[in-house]
């Protein structure tokens, strides 16, 4: 699986630079034959959360008809990191896989709300998993906060998935922990973990990208980035099956102590 990391600024509330931004990046992108385009949290907005009423897409619309259109068009699979979405007067922080057909093969609303950022007081949780198939390869997508709950991403491998992607917008202060927890969730559940962090600065925070690729043994593939750009990546995802062999957790879980 060739990866494009898209570890791009964000304009606070410039909707239009924002989407036109995403379309560049995908066109770049495909200049390098990928397989998957990955993109940070809440690309569309950033955290202009109280301007959501005129800010957010309408039930996606924007955001599906762009991924859709340019997946289709050069046959790439597109994880769309996360958008603000309006869903029957309720918003949402959303995000949609398009596979190589053109077609949304995901749609998942994040389920753990920050509140250090208000997420809370703007917007609703998700309320199930996001399990996917891209190119024959199971895989989970999960948002930002949603890292710090390892039972949340456990649920996704269980399910079967071998990659677990994970847009942010991780502050600079906290990017301690970001890393951390990305390389504990891939050796715990042995799998790779794509993490797409968001650059530059909104008025409440800066980000300072780190976008992370860790392997299923733990070794950190990508890491250290604070520029904008695209980062490309090639990854073997045999190696899941190779190290869920050498060390057996999923046969070895005391499902009669815990699920």
């Amino acid at each position: 699986m060739k990866l494009a990391i898209v570890q791009m600024d964000i304009g606070f509330g410039e909707t239009e630079k924002n989407y036109q931004a995403v379309e560049n990046y995908i066109e770049q992108a495909v200049k390098s034959d990928v397989d998957v385009i990955v993109f940070p949290e809440m690309w569309n907005t950033g955290y202009a959360l109280n301007r959501l009423s005129e800010l957010a897409d309408d039930n996606g619309f924007k955001t599906k008809e762009i991924l859709s259109r340019l997946a289709k068009k050069h046959n790439v699979n597109i994880v769309g990191g996360s958008v603000a979405t309006k869903k029957e007067d309720r918003f949402y922080n959303t995000m949609y896989v398009a596979n190589r057909t053109g077609n949304i093969i995901a749609e998942y609303d994040k389920a753990h709300l920050f509140k250090l950022m208000d997420e809370h007081l703007y917007m609703e949780q998700g309320k199930r998993d996001n399990v996917f198939e891209l190119d024959g390869t199971t895989c989970g997508g999960v948002i930002c906060y949603d890292l710090r709950f390892p039972e949340w991403i456990r649920a996704h491998t269980l399910a079967g998935a071998k990659v677990i992607f994970v847009p942010a917008e991780w502050p600079k202060k906290r990017i301690d922990h970001w890393q951390l927890l990305l390389q504990a969730r891939a050796i715990e559940n042995q799998c790779f973990v794509v993490a797409v962090n968001r650059v530059g600065a909104d008025p409440n925070n800066e980000f300072n990208g780190h976008s992370m690729v860790v392997a299923p043994w733990g070794e950190v593939l990508i890491n250290n980035q604070t520029d904008e750009g695209i980062y490309y990546l090639e990854v073997d995802l045999q190696e899941v099956e190779h190290v869920r062999k050498r060390i057996p957790v999923y046969q070895d879980r005391r499902t009669d102590l815990y699920n």
